[in-house]
């Protein structure tokens, strides 16, 4: 074995050879990857999330099979890419396929896969195809450059990350040999040892039947995703006693000026539109976007509506939500000394005449758990006569941050950045590690880079694509080694 007849570094110097090499390959494949709008859809039999996801991965699937790797499908819901090992165990790196819608207002061809000023531009390049290209070409690497792994590495490919989970746990209940330990390359280095609980869920509220004649709230939507801050909100306005929307337009002018919010308005047949535009981030990270939800409900409580139902909702949002990020008047705000604070995204929401519905995501600290949060959010609901449906949840994980994984991973990036300061970090984000035991987030963001997934203008340097492949063949070659 090559590996046997050098030294680990001298080995390990050859294979970053290697993907410098390969980087303008590596490139090209992530860029074709780009291409494929990999938004989780209506589905079918043989491609439950739909065509472009499952286009995406048997893609990702077929390169595996020509750079002489096995692989495994779960009949569509995701599968993985074998480096099979000469012993027993399995080293995993969980990656995922689906992104998040692209949003407006992009500079570059949202799945063009342009790769221009050093930079893959596109939706996905960051969160998370990127890194699973990365990944890819670091498991080549070390195949091309004679690696024996004893454990079976194994790039793990979901489908359905960004929405509900359910391909992966499908997968699971399907696939031999679970990973011992591992890593997925889907949130912040150098390393992510712990994610808080995350919660998904609707609060409902229904109005009663309007009388008279005055304003009415016809429609108010807002928000593409759960785990994402809203950048777009729009509200349709009737006036059914005429004369009011002057004074509506006057109201947009003057927020537009004193707030500088991007807010606008104009006529729709008989009605009048109002738009809002935020910008959008991470729900794990709220202060980084502008809730264009939060914006336009501030702008509604300015209007007197004709339906008290409608009134009561719009002053329920800004006097128990409005533009806090930790549930403060919720009665959600908690926090620990380990995790920090809860974060509180509206991030979703549908109005009618007859009723409302707001999505929200909640990341809650590792100390707490989701039924706290939901009884703490219950007893502000029950003054309004609100309700709640329940959706996913996702348990904290909390891995020790002197356990072997960890302090290899960290030793792994330290020897490649230099960066002896930073430390094992408690994030809100939501990654595949917490569907297994003895898995951590190790990248692909570095210290100090803007967060640029689910944002429009996602991008991924050049250079940064043969570090990420650098970094994560040493610690794939760290992990699945023979034993001295």
């Amino acid at each position: 074995m090559q590996q046997k007849r050098t030294t680990d570094m001298e080995f390990l110097e050859t294979v970053n050879r290697k993907i410098v090499e390969n980087r303008t390959e590596m490139l090209s494949s992530l860029s074709k990857l780009i291409s494929v709008p990999s938004v989780a859809g209506e589905g079918s039999e043989e491609k439950p999330f739909g065509e472009e996801v499952d286009r995406a991965y048997r893609l990702m699937l077929q390169m595996g099979e020509d750079a002489g790797f096995s692989t495994f499908d779960a009949d569509g819901y995701g599968g993985h890419i074998d480096y099979d090992g000469t012993e027993d165990g399995v080293i995993g790196i969980v990656g995922h396929l689906d992104v998040v819608p692209e949003g407006d207002g992009w500079d570059f061809e949202p799945y063009g896969g342009e790769i221009a000023d050093g930079y893959v531009h596109g939706r996905g390049t960051m969160d998370d195809k990127g890194p699973v290209i990365a990944s890819f070409y670091a498991m080549k690497a070390l195949k091309q450059c004679g690696f024996e792994p004893a454990k079976t590495v194994r790039l793990i490919l979901g489908l359905d990350e960004e929405t509900g989970w359910k391909g992966m746990q499908y997968y699971l209940e399907r696939t031999p040999d679970l990973p011992d330990a591992g890593f997925t390359p889907d949130g912040d280095f150098p390393v992510i040892r712990a994610e808080k609980g995350i919660l998904t869920f609707d609060i409902i509220a229904k109005f009663p039947k309007s009388r008279g004649k005055g304003l009415e709230l016809t429609s108010l939507t807002g928000g593409t995703a759960h785990n994402a801050v809203p950048d777009f909100a729009k509200a349709v306005i009737s006036d059914t006693a005429g004369g009011g929307y002057d004074l509506i337009r006057e109201t947009v002018a003057g927020c537009r000026e004193k707030y500088d919010w991007d807010i606008s308005s104009r006529g729709v047949g008989r009605s009048l539109e109002i738009s809002v535009r935020g910008k959008s981030a991470h729900a794990a990270k709220p202060h980084q976007g502008v809730n264009a939800i939060s914006i336009l409900m501030d702008f509604l409580g300015r209007l007197t509506f004709l339906n008290d139902g409608t009134s009561d909702f719009v002053s329920f949002y800004n006097d128990r939500i409005g533009f806090d990020l930790h549930g403060e008047r919720i009665g959600c705000a908690f926090e620990d000394e380990d995790s920090g604070k809860l974060t509180f995204n509206a991030a979703m929401i549908d109005v009618d005449r007859n009723a409302a519905k707001l999505t929200v995501n909640i990341r809650y600290p590792v100390s707490c758990s989701g039924e706290q949060v939901y009884a703490g959010i219950m007893e502000v609901l029950d003054g309004y006569g609100y309700g709640i449906v329940k959706g996913k949840q996702q348990l904290p994980i909390n891995i020790d941050a002197e356990s072997h994984l960890v302090s290899v991973l960290m030793k792994t990036y330290r020897s490649h950045t230099g960066d002896f300061e930073s430390e094992p970090l408690v994030i809100g984000g939501g990654t595949y590690a917490r569907t297994f035991d003895n898995v951590v987030a190790f990248g692909a963001r570095f210290p100090g880079e803007p967060e640029l997934g689910h944002m429009k203008n996602e991008k991924i340097s050049a250079d940064n694509m043969v570090r990420l492949a650098q970094i994560y063949a040493e610690a794939v070659y760290e992990l699945a080694k023979a034993e001295d």
